[in-house]
């Protein structure tokens, strides 16, 4: 049976002090932060700094609303689509500009990243379809080769964003799909949501299990549009997977990534030791952070020279 190109990141001794470090400093911001949740997270995700040699350019047309963020130079025909996290129920495409740049500054490609309607006020199907009509814009747009990223809950609805278009053409075609700790089991199969010796820093079953309720509306946990998980996964395109041990949604990541080698698809998991929930959020603190996103830029860029 086919099996995913697993790939265990070892990390050192001093990568090790700094994540802890890192995570006191994630307790005194979330013991300190004011304001809504939306605008906490979206203050939490900003933190991500802006890279250099990049521009950014609000995009509202047709219905589809979030921000460029652009290469000093690029070709023309390409571009991400990035799907931000936040359990479906936070985060914005402007909190995250600073992490989609260090894409953009690696790759050279520009990205757009987008705004989809948050649970509770919007329930499945509401978000899959403005990444579908972000990718249908995009293609009335000139761009004809695509990729679909994502983190946390974005980079599950990317990876159902990219099993949709394996199944209905929507005038691009897509190269790559790149995932940074993806959600793709809101049925909670996974023995890593409860398992006691992962010790997640950041986000706990009780949060997600709430976040899942609040997005589902009268859609099944099982429906491929809420679990990708459970899709059709035959004719994806090569996919990278980046995961850290120390997270709840470590078997998301290890499940859908041993379905979709299943299904033919070729796919690559990194299993990070010792990083927590979308490390590479914290390219400012941690060597891990950026040399993960090195290495999706290189795994990006190839694909797409690969379709040229």
């Amino acid at each position: 049976m086919p099996k995913p190109d697993t790939i265990v990141m070892e990390i050192s001794t001093a990568e090790r002090e700094r994540e802890r470090a890192l995570r006191d400093r994630f307790v005194q911001f979330w013991n300190t932060a004011s304001g809504t949740p939306r605008e906490v997270y979206d203050a939490f995700i900003a933190a991500s700094p802006l890279a250099g040699g990049v521009s950014l350019e609000p995009a509202g047309a047709a219905g589809v609303r979030g921000w460029w963020v652009r290469p000093a130079r690029a070709e023309p025909g390409q571009a991400i689509l990035f799907l931000h996290g936040g359990g479906y129920g936070l985060g914005s495409a402007e909190a995250y500009r600073g992490f989609v740049s260090q894409i953009v500054s690696r790759t050279g490609i520009p990205a757009l990243v987008i705004d989809y309607p948050l649970a509770p006020e919007a329930t499945l199907p509401a978000a899959p379809a403005a990444a579908l009509a972000a990718l249908r814009w995009l293609a009335g747009q000139g761009v004809g080769r695509i990729a679909v990223a994502g983190d946390s809950a974005g980079g599950g609805l990317a990876l159902v964003t990219l099993a949709e278009l394996a199944r209905h053409a929507e005038g691009a075609t897509p190269v790559a799909g790149v995932v940074f700790s993806p959600w793709t089991d809101l049925a909670f199969t996974g023995a890593s949501m409860i398992d006691p010796a992962v010790e997640d820093p950041l986000i706990t079953h009780d949060y997600l299990q709430g976040c899942a309720r609040a997005y589902l509306g009268v859609v099944e946990a099982t429906d491929p549009l809420a679990s990708p998980l459970f899709g059709d996964l035959r004719g994806l395109p090569p996919l990278l997977i980046q995961v850290g041990t120390d997270e709840r949604l470590l078997d998301d990541s290890r499940q859908y990534a041993d379905r979709a080698a299943q299904a033919g698809v070729p796919v690559t998991l990194e299993i990070w030791q010792g990083m927590h929930h979308v490390f590479q959020l914290d390219v400012a603190h941690l060597d891990s952070s950026r040399a993960a996103l090195d290495r999706a830029a290189r795994f990006l860029a190839g694909a797409f020279q690969h379709h040229a």
